[in-house]
């Protein structure tokens, strides 16, 4: 039988934390290792005791074998054990560090009350938050990236047709799914709305991002993510960022068709990323005014922009067009002091380009904003600051400059790895992924029909959708699923304390964020199940 929590993944820094499903993964290692080391387990002995086994009956007795092993590690620790409670229903949308009504209380405001607070709303109730209470499995992806069910997420019928223009275009709701048209999204349609922006930095067309040395995007205020997962069709990895809402949730939405997508904003905050991270930033109409706060919204892209990547700007505000006249706006200010050249424009979309000339920065002719003191310090959500930052790093490499395919030996000596290391990672992540795919493939794919006599049925590439992978060290584990054609994405996580390789599974163009797995107040949440370490 078919369980959606191995068919999807989810950050938690989405909206709807489910804790107790990574209990219930860490059970489900434990009876996995138990199966494995067990050599007088019934479900391995009728494999090996059979020279044509009937696979369909094998897989039915490791399932029976699995509840056997699971009942009696439960036994064991019966005495030591608590169960967990279940949440009351007014935790169905918790998000730790997310709590507006206690953030107002204390004396956020000014937009504030909606960033992240871990220190007010530190909750030490131990409970686990429910499913919605339709939540159905969602369809197997592909299907599931353009359909979902409408059930298993915080949207009404009145959201729906209270909200904008641009939201009814995107989506068709039905009486109990949510139908996302893929050919005719956005502007013109999101293919021609990417063709646009191709055509915009001197492209062909889109297919041509990864030559001209776009491999991952972040998608600010991604909408439901349709302009990313038309990116992701074209193998480059976007990631949806959007703020925190309790319901209607953009990353809520986007989690749930399976595509990439975080909580985060341009409030108060630095995102949690290393500089030169991001190849291209992406903004349609995502409600934020870049010229405030001084422009520090601005720095902190730039920030975050690797020499030579591309900010695409859509928006009809004329605060933020290029001015007709004389007399430049506060943006233009803002992206000259930043060294940014406007490369094209054509109607509401502007595309700026970050220079590849870090020397650009202290030039007096400029007037640019000040360098930051030092190298880059671990980027985990601090304040937003106004100088620029990233010019005397190593990695200070343009996009265009880099290698189209796998990291060179020179690449990895500049983020400090021995390349035989390197290699010696991704050899034991091609070995440990044939070990959990044929794990997982009795448990994900248990009802396959098998005849005596025929082959053993291969698990199909698209079982499992996208993965937590808890602590990514290279990215070795994303690399070799790429390398299988599995249609999975990889959320790459880099604990806190731990050696910070972030940069290097970024310039490998994967997902990625830090994390800090000790703080409880700041937990990722699940909705699907992981590859433990």
């Amino acid at each position: 039988m078919r369980s959606s929590w191995y068919n999807k993944l989810v950050l938690i820094v989405g909206p709807r934390p489910r804790v107790h499903w990574l209990l219930v993964c860490l059970v489900s290692a434990l009876v996995l290792i138990a199966l494995l080391g067990s050599s007088s387990s019934n479900a391995f002995d009728s494999v090996t005791a059979s020279a044509r086994p009937d696979i369909y009956s094998n897989y039915r007795r490791l399932k029976e074998q699995a509840v056997s092993d699971y009942l009696e590690l439960k036994n064991l620790g019966a005495n030591r054990l608590k169960d967990f409670d279940l949440c009351g229903r007014e935790k169905e949308n918790y998000v730790p560090c997310y709590n507006v009504s206690a953030n107002l209380l204390v004396g956020f405001k000014d937009g504030e009350e909606f960033d992240r607070h871990c220190e007010v709303s530190r909750d030490q109730q131990y409970c686990l938050v429910r499913p919605p209470k339709d939540y159905k499995i969602p369809l197997t992806w592909p299907s599931g990236r353009d359909v979902i069910w409408s059930g298993n997420v915080k949207l009404s019928k009145d959201q729906f047709l209270s909200s904008g223009s641009m939201t009814k275009r995107l989506m068709l709701l039905e009486e109990n799914q949510i139908s996302f048209h893929s050919d005719d999204e956005m502007i013109d349609g999101v293919k021609d709305y990417s063709h646009q922006i191709a055509e915009m930095i001197g492209l062909g067309s889109d297919s041509e991002f990864r030559e001209a040395g776009v491999r991952n995007v972040l998608d600010i205020g991604c909408g439901f993510g349709s302009f990313g997962a038309h990116l992701l069709s074209l193998k480059l990895m976007a990631i949806c960022m959007a703020a925190y809402e309790s319901t209607g949730s953009q990353v809520q939405l986007a989690l749930e068709r399976g595509l990439p997508a975080i909580i985060g904003n341009f409030i108060s905050r630095q995102l949690p990323v290393p500089s030169l991270s991001y190849d291209m930033v992406h903004c349609t109409q995502c409600g934020i005014f870049w010229d405030d706060k001084g422009g520090m919204f601005l720095i902190e892209v730039d920030r975050v922009l690797k020499p030579g990547g591309y900010f695409v700007l859509t928006s009809p505000r004329s605060r933020q067009r290029a001015s007709k006249g004389k007399i430049p706006t506060p943006f233009e200010e803002f992206t000259q002091k930043l060294c940014w050249n406007l490369v094209a424009q054509q109607e509401e979309t502007f595309i700026w380009q970050k220079t590849t000339d870090s020397r650009c920065y202290v030039s007096s002719r400029q007037g640019t904003f000040p360098l930051c003191d030092g190298e880059d310090s671990l980027p985990y959500y601090k304040p937003l600051a106004q100088c620029v930052s990233g010019t005397i790093s190593k990695r200070w490499i343009p996009i265009q400059n880099r290698s189209s395919g796998s990291l060179s030996s020179a690449e990895l000596i500049i983020h400090g790895i021995n390349p035989e290391d390197f290699s010696e990672d991704l050899d034991f992540w091609r070995s440990t992924l044939r070990n959990y795919w044929s794990l997982l493939s009795p448990l994900i794919f248990s009802d396959h029909p098998k005849r005596p006599g025929d082959e053993d049925p291969m698990p199909p590439y698209n079982m499992v959708r996208n993965v937590m992978d808890m602590s990514a060290h290279y990215g070795g584990l994303n690399t070799a699923l790429l390398e299988a054609k599995k249609s999975v994405w990889v959320m790459n996580v880099v604990p806190l304390g731990e050696r910070n390789t972030l940069p290097v599974i970024l310039d490998q163009g994967f997902a990625g964020v830090l994390h800090d797995w000790y703080d409880f107040s700041s937990h990722l949440a699940f909705s699907y199940c992981v590859f433990l370490k």
